[in-house]
């Protein structure tokens, strides 16, 4: 970059001095644009283009606010009356490029950049608005928007070069913005660095660095930054945004209560400083979602005035059926998400949350197929959420519905074979492919032995990688149990109980004493005809954790009379 700072600071001077009354007015209007006062923003600049209908820039200004809000056709109309009014401004040209970027029409949008340039091709705020409409694209969320980072900075540098005496400290903010949008902060430090020369009143710089340091996880270094912005200006309100959202983070995701409450605090200053538009507030509601204060979100989203026929109203849904989930209030989130659903027309933009919620609200109302179904789509699009196939599988193991569980568990594995919660999987796939057989015996249906044969395959991947799991020895012994041949048995279970009753600590006998009194039962029957000392003691220890069990009793009586006196011969 060119010129010192003395340099700047006196062009600046200079441009205050010859400044009329009018674009001071636009200069508080665009302040208040990055204050994300938009509605305050929006009446300042309705009443300029009435007041000063031949500026362009005022209508530019307020194209700029409707995109901002989501306005696209709205913002469409107020460039079209901007190139009316002034067609020597090329800004309103590059303001229809970019809501035609926001519309995915880049070759509209290439052609509308293209009359900017012709319009003033010698003017650097041709280039500057080019530039930043390429990198409005970025819109957290929305994976399909992403910014075209080239054609953003060989515009902003064509801004930089034509703007010879860095009269504008929105080119550095921009050529900032294209970097740390790339994460690339050692680029965009210099450029945000700059702007405090040209405009010390200009917040967002700083703003920005604090919101670096944030993403880079440098929480401390963040909060210094964005508190210096808040010294300075304690009126500006992004800063409390980013710093509630830094807070956030730095309690990873509300795990700290402490930080995120505070992270809370910030934002509601921050929408107390803001004109609260229906775009902060949303944001504010995924705010504490993050934040999980799910009672806060239910209760915002639940007074929340939405205008009749906004797109917005469908997020709203969405958000009320979150947390009315997460706040256990099962029936009214399964309405909300239905009804999000139906509205929501662009599939694209279906979150993957958006499955796991209905299809977990679904699952609460005995509604398994279509809750299987949509918690798959879950985790489909986030493998994070496999966690729900386990949920949705131990709920359906516990209805007694052993073939959908299993088959849940079997997707789960699929879909986090080794990461948190994968081995007690392998588990519960395990026990319902054992209990779907054994229910499918006593209901003298056929047996499918694949399935069991799976079942012990999932148990031996267990057995390898958590040799101590004491129940995946247990149930892999039911299953042997199970499938042995019983005119001529093989007894390839008995290691499986042997090894299961070695692992269980003394402190976990009252936990396992069924399972425990079931092992030495099936042992004390093998060894009966093999081992009659080894059987009594099996049977013995089972009459100790069971004294009622009548099976134990019959058999240890058994073992231990007399054999019968041999008859004398005549």
């Amino acid at each position: 970059m060119k010129i010192s700072k003395k340099a700047i600071t006196l062009n600046v001077g200079l441009v205050l001095m010859g400044s009329a009354v009018f674009a001071q007015s636009l200069t508080d209007a665009k302040k208040a644009i990055d204050a994300e006062q938009y509605q305050k923003a929006s009446s300042m600049l309705k009443s300029l283009t009435t007041s000063q209908a031949s500026n362009g820039d005022n209508f530019y200004n307020l194209g700029l606010v409707y995109l901002k809000t989501g306005y696209i056709d709205s913002a469409r109309v107020v460039f079209n009356k901007g190139i009316a009014a002034d067609a020597k401004n090329a800004s309103n040209y590059a303001g229809l490029g970019e809501a035609d970027l926001l519309s995915n029409n880049p070759t509209s949008a290439k052609t509308n950049f293209d009359k900017a340039v012709a319009a003033a091709p010698k003017d650097y705020k041709t280039y500057l608005a080019i530039g930043k409409a390429y990198l409005a694209q970025d819109k957290p969320g929305d994976v399909a928007s992403k910014p075209d980072f080239a054609n953003a900075i060989a515009n902003l540098t064509k801004a930089d070069e034509l703007d010879a005496k860095d009269k504008d400290a929105e080119v550095f903010i921009g050529l900032g913005d294209a970097y740390a949008l790339q994460k690339k902060n050692s680029e965009a430090i210099g450029p945000y660095f700059r702007v405090a020369d040209i405009d010390p009143t200009n917040r967002r710089a700083t703003t920005q660095v604090g919101k670096m340091y944030k993403e880079s996880r440098a929480f401390a270094e963040g909060e210094e930054e964005l508190k210096k912005v808040i010294a300075a200006d304690a009126n500006y309100g992004p800063a409390y945004r980013e710093l509630g959202e830094l807070y956030l983070q730095w309690s990873s995701f509300g795990t700290d209560k402490e930080k995120a409450a505070k992270g809370v605090e910030y934002y509601k200053k921050y929408l107390d400083l803001t004109d609260k538009s229906l775009e902060s507030q949303l944001r504010y509601m995924q705010f504490l979602f993050y934040a999980k204060d799910f009672q806060t979100l239910e209760q915002v989203a639940s007074t929340i005035q939405v205008p009749a026929n906004d797109p917005k109203g469908i997020i709203v849904s969405r958000l009320k059926g979150w947390s009315a989930y997460e706040n256990k209030n099962y029936p009214q989130a399964l309405t909300y998400l239905t009804d999000y659903f139906a509205k929501q027309k662009d599939k694209s933009k279906i979150l993957g949350n958006d499955y796991l919620y209905l299809g977990k609200a679904q699952l609460k109302a005995g509604q398994d197929s279509l809750a299987v179904g949509n918690i798959i789509e879950a985790t489909k699009i986030d493998s994070n959420n496999a966690d729900a196939l386990a949920e949705a599988g131990l709920a359906l193991m516990k209805a007694k519905k052993y073939g959908k569980a299993g088959d849940l568990y079997q997707m789960a594995i699929k879909y986090n074979p080794n990461g948190k919660g994968s081995l007690t999987n392998y588990y519960y796939l395990g026990q319902t492919r054992f209990y779907e057989a054994y229910t499918a015996q006593k209901e003298k249906k056929p047996v499918n032995t694949a399935l069991l044969v799976e079942a012990d395959s999932a148990l031996s991947h267990l057995n390898k990688v958590s040799p101590e799991f004491a129940l995946g020895y247990f149930i892999r012994g039911r299953i042997a149990n199970f499938m042995d041949d019983k005119t001529s048995p093989k007894g390839a279970w008995v290691p499986y109980f042997e090894k299961y009753i070695g692992l269980v600590k003394p402190e976990e006998i009252s936990a396992n004493k069924a399972n425990l009194s079931e092992s030495y039962n099936n042992l004390g029957s093998w060894y009966a005809e093999k081992d009659k000392p080894k059987a009594i003691d099996y049977f013995t220890k089972s009459l100790a954790l069971d004294p009622a069990d009548t099976y134990a009793a019959a058999r240890l009586k058994e073992l231990q009379s007399p054999a019968p006196a041999k008859g004398k011969g005549k």
